[in-house]
């Protein structure tokens, strides 16, 4: 079961970093991006790497994964369910209910969606651009680390659900985008800080792929209080998984705050229970966006 973490905050000075201590890549000095120092060639990135990725889904040889099936496979691997409507900072309702429609749009597009062995799933290539042509509402939005409205706001729950249960079956993550900033504090969170996807379309995705022999099967509905999501499979696996934190801290680096922590997962026999190894699936670090109490 996942225990919250203590809270931890560390004062760093830059001049005098601990011994054996490496500051994060987020902290490194960097020469700003060509598109940052100027602005009006952003839009044209973006344009940019969105053509790139449509050429990639059409002349790559990847199996994407597209059908459908009638009925949920018969084996549960991994199921949980989001809070849809929650208090966040000073986020307006208004924004959490038009996420909740626009969750309601992109679900079909995913429940009962098979992966066959060898098949890659894609968000953004499943649910398409989230446009206002095509029903979308504004909804929140995370950009710079705070939240506005935007078109097809709030999709990313969706993402951050698969993201969760996928890390609970042996599919192999392909490609994920960290938040890079951490906007809220953790009133009432459930999951481990740093388990959250960015997605924006087309080039920023989640996408996951099926190593195994078996045919797995993503679940999703959007309950009345609940975003519902669940991974199946036509026959028991091998192994089960167990998903937690461990070294969560903060960093004060002048009048600045970063948040860090590492995901692992430990990896079980289905049949015995007996936990086999533990494997760090990734380090997250981010600029918060909240004064710490």
């Amino acid at each position: 079961m996942n225990q919250p973490p203590q809270r931890r905050i560390i004062t760093l000075d830059p001049d005098n970093l601990p011994h054996g201590f490496v500051l994060p890549p987020s902290l490194r000095p960097r020469t700003p991006r060509l598109s940052e120092r100027f602005p009006p060639l952003y839009k044209l990135a973006v344009f940019y790497h969105c053509r790139k990725r449509a050429r990639q889904w059409k002349t790559s040889d990847t199996h994407w994964a597209e059908r459908h099936a009638e009925e949920n496979l018969p084996v549960r691997i991994k199921q949980h369910k989001s809070l849809l409507l929650r208090t966040l900072g000073e986020s307006e309702m208004w924004m959490q209910h038009n996420k909740v429609h626009n969750l309601k749009l992109i679900a079909p597009r995913i429940h009962r969606l098979l992966l066959a062995p060898g098949e890659t799933f894609s968000f953004c290539k499943r649910t398409g651009n989230a446009t206002k042509k095509r029903g979308f509402k504004l909804g929140m939005r995370l950009h710079d680390g705070q939240a506005i409205p935007g078109i097809g706001g709030g999709i990313c729950q969706m993402a951050n659900l698969l993201h969760w249960m996928i890390l609970h079956t042996p599919l192999t993550i392909v490609q994920r985008s960290d938040h890079s900033f951490d906007p809220f504090p953790d009133n009432g969170r459930v999951l481990p800080w740093g388990v959250g996807c960015s997605i924006s379309y087309n080039y920023v995705d989640l996408q996951f792929r099926n190593d195994t022999d078996a045919t797995l099967q993503i679940c999703v509905e959007v309950g009345e209080k609940y975003l519902e999501g669940e991974i199946r499979a036509d026959r028991e696996l091998e192994y089960s998984y167990s998903v937690f934190a461990r070294n969560d801290e903060f960093l004060k680096l002048g009048n600045q705050t970063f948040r860090r922590n590492e995901i692992w997962r430990s990896v079980f026999d289905r049949a015995s229970g007996i936990e086999l190894y533990a494997e760090k699936v990734k380090s997250n670090c981010a600029l918060i966006r909240y004064e710490l109490e």
